[in-house]
């Protein structure tokens, strides 16, 4: 018999980065347990930067979309707000999903002053690989959230 998996909803407000590699990174490493989505408040495009930092470690996301939260029709089991900014603008969703806020730096922001595009690429890159031990965790650590 085949277990369900579990879906899981990473949000923030652009649905840009942050939610996009999460969702990248579950795709890519548990496939086989959690059935991944990523949706924003206020969604802007997938940063570039964001797909270039994953498909340096084999993960592409050159195919996923920015999402507005409620274009998404999906009850889920856990959702997961990986940004501060949106956390007041929580929407309601229906069933019993455990929400969890993760709060992730904004590797956008992190990069924005800095003058290289190989300096900016280091923010995102911290950001991908907390993002990535933290899925890694998954679905073990989703018992205690």
């Amino acid at each position: 018999m085949t277990k369900r998996k579990l879906k899981v909803l990473f949000l923030c407000t652009d649905n840009a980065h942050r939610s996009q590699m999460a969702e990248g990174w579950a795709r890519y490493l548990k496939s086989d347990v959690l059935e991944p989505y990523s949706a924003g408040i206020e969604p802007s495009g997938v940063d570039p930067f964001a797909v270039k930092v994953l498909a340096e470690v084999g993960v592409d996301i050159s195919r996923q979309s920015s999402k507005h939260v409620y274009d998404l029709h999906v009850i889920y089991d856990y959702i997961f707000w990986v940004s501060s900014s949106a956390v007041e603008s929580c929407p309601l969703f229906p069933g019993s999903a455990s929400i969890t806020f993760l709060c992730f730096e904004n590797p956008s922001k992190l990069a924005a002053a800095l003058d290289t595009e190989e300096e900016k690429l280091k923010c995102y890159r911290r950001v991908r690989d907390q993002i990535k031990k933290l899925i890694k965790t998954f679905p073990e650590a989703l018992q205690k959230h």
